[in-house]
C-alpha cells in the first residue's frame, strides 16, 4: 500500500493557518485599511502589530519549506512535474521567510510620507527588496500549483487536489493579475482599484491550495476513490501519486 504522508501534510496544515495571521487585523487595531493597503504592510516595521505578523510569516515560510523539503526527500524516483512542484513549494517556504526578515518600513498606501520616501528611494534597502523576495515566493508558489496540480490531476484523479486544483490555480492566476493591475493604477496616480481585496484573495488561495494538497497527501485515492495500492507482481507492485511514490520517469 502507497503510505500517506501525514508528516508533510500537517506541516502544511500549520504553514496554511500561520500564513493566514493576517486575517487577524479584523480583530486587532491596527491604522490601515484592509480594501486599499498591502498585506505586508501589516507586518512594516512602523506598524503596532508588526511584530506579529513578521513572525507568523516566518513561521509559514518555515513550516511550508520542511513540507516541501520533507517530500523532496521521500521521493523514491520522481517524475519532472513531481520534482518542480515540491522545488518550487521549497522556494515560496524560503523566499516567504526571507521576506519576513526583509520587512516595509513603513505603509506607503497609508502613508503619504513614507510614499514619498519610496519613490525618492530614501527608505532602507530591507523596505526595496522586500518587493523583490515577495515576488519570488508568488513565482514559486505559482509553479507549484500548476505542476502539483497537473501531477494530482494524472495520478490520483478522484482526490481533493485533482478536483479543485484547476479552479484554484485559475482563481490565483486572476487574483494575481488583478493585483499586478492595481498596482499599476496606483503608480499611475489612481485610487488603486481594491488593491486590498486583491492581495488578501491572492494569499488566500494560496492557503486554501495548501490545506487542499495537505488533504490530498493524508489519503491518496485512485480513480474509484479508494486508497492507492499496488497492482501486485505484473504492475512492480508501485502505483504513481502525489508524492511521487512510483513514478519512475525522471
Amino acid at each position: 500500500m502507497i503510505k500517506p504522508r501525514p508528516t508533510t501534510a500537517a506541516l502544511l496544515v500549520l504553514g496554511a493557518l500561520t500564513y493566514t495571521a493576517w486575517a487577524l487585523e479584523a480583530v486587532l487595531t491596527t491604522d490601515l485599511a484592509p480594501a486599499h493597503t498591502y498585506v505586508s504592510e501589516l507586518a512594516a516595521r512602523n506598524q503596532p502589530h508588526g511584530t506579529l505578523f513578521r513572525t507568523t510569516d516566518l513561521l509559514a515560510g518555515v513550516l511550508v519549506w520542511a513540507a516541501g523539503l520533507l517530500a523532496l526527500l521521500r521521493l523514491p524516483s520522481p517524475g519532472w512535474w513531481t520534482r518542480v512542484g515540491w522545488v518550487a513549494l521549497v522556494l515560496f517556504g524560503t523566499a516567504t521567510a526571507v521576506d519576513s526578515r526583509l520587512p516595509l518600513s513603513c505603509a506607503p498606501t497609508a502613508d503619504p510620507a513614507c510614499a514619498a520616501q519610496e519613490r525618492a528611494g530614501r527608505l532602507p534597502v530591507a523596505h526595496s527588496a522586500h518587493s523583490v523576495s515577495s515576488t519570488v515566493a508568488l513565482c514559486g508558489m505559482l509553479v507549484a500549483m500548476v505542476a502539483l496540480t497537473l501531477t494530482a490531476r494524472r495520478y490520483a484523479p478522484v482526490s481533493s487536489l485533482a478536483r479543485s486544483g484547476a479552479a484554484l490555480v485559475t482563481l490565483e492566476l486572476a487574483a494575481t493579475v488583478w493585483t499586478l493591475a492595481t498596482i499599476a493604477a496606483l503608480e499611475a496616480g489612481h485610487d488603486g482599484w481594491g488593491l486590498g481585496v486583491a492581495q488578501r484573495l491572492q494569499v488566500g488561495v494560496i492557503a486554501v491550495w495548501l490545506g487542499v494538497l495537505a488533504v490530498s497527501l493524508v489519503r491518496p485515492t485512485t480513480t474509484s476513490g479508494a486508497p492507492l495500492r499496488g497492482r501486485g507482481p505484473d504492475a512492480g507492485d508501485r502505483e504513481p501519486t502525489l508524492s511521487g511514490s512510483g513514478d519512475t520517469r525522471s
